[in-house]
């Protein structure tokens, strides 16, 4: 179902993951991974590290990438999840990634869209309404009984593109924010149903 001009990413692509990441969670992808750095270590390696992995959420496993004269010029990051969340030890978890995880737990038995983004010199083509398009047939491919995903509240300009594709909003989260700098103030988990 992934043809070109889109293909499958490869652990060859974990910088253009690293810096498509980075611009879809608004910076907060490259303040967390300053905090994981250890000496001799940029924060952009500990980013591309992560997008060679084999498992996790944040894998070029997951990750589909849309090309444009041979070019990566945006991407798509989504897996399934499961029917009934997964029991999550939130004491060990990074204050930062609680909001996130309580929302994600509301959307399963869904596919969940963790990363959609376009290089900016690329926006404007049509490019993110093609990936929520793929997006939809891999949740109707692999039975999902819909599809989800989490956006800041003042990314007005994201959240207009998942309105027009029928996403509509379940539930809000306070941001936890430490020392990275966003002016918004909530999590929103967006979600579209899928009719069998």
């Amino acid at each position: 179902m992934i043809e070109p001009p889109n293909r499958t990413a490869t652990p060859d692509d974990a910088a253009v993951m690293a810096e498509l990441v980075n611009m879809a969670g608004e910076g907060m992808p490259f303040y967390l991974w300053s905090k994981m750095a250890t000496p001799g270590e940029s924060a952009w390696d500990i980013g591309r590290t992560r997008a060679r992995r084999e498992q996790g959420g944040f894998s070029y496993r997951n990750t589909v990438i849309r090309e444009e004269q041979g070019y990566p010029v945006a991407c798509l990051i989504g897996y399934p999840l499961n029917d009934e969340p997964e029991a999550v030890d939130f004491t060990g978890m990074p204050p930062m990634f609680v909001p996130l995880q309580e929302l994600e737990d509301l959307a399963h038995g869904t596919w969940y869209v963790n990363v959609l983004a376009t290089y900016p010199e690329y926006r404007g083509k049509g490019y993110g309404s093609e990936l929520l398009q793929l997006a939809e047939e891999i949740a109707r491919e692999t039975n999902m009984r819909g599809l989800s995903l989490i956006v800041a509240d003042t990314n007005t300009g994201a959240r207009r593109l998942y309105k027009r594709h029928g996403y509509h909003f379940k539930a809000q989260r306070k941001m936890e924010k430490e020392k990275w700098k966003n002016p918004g103030q909530n999590w929103l988990l967006l979600i579209k149903p899928l009719e069998s």
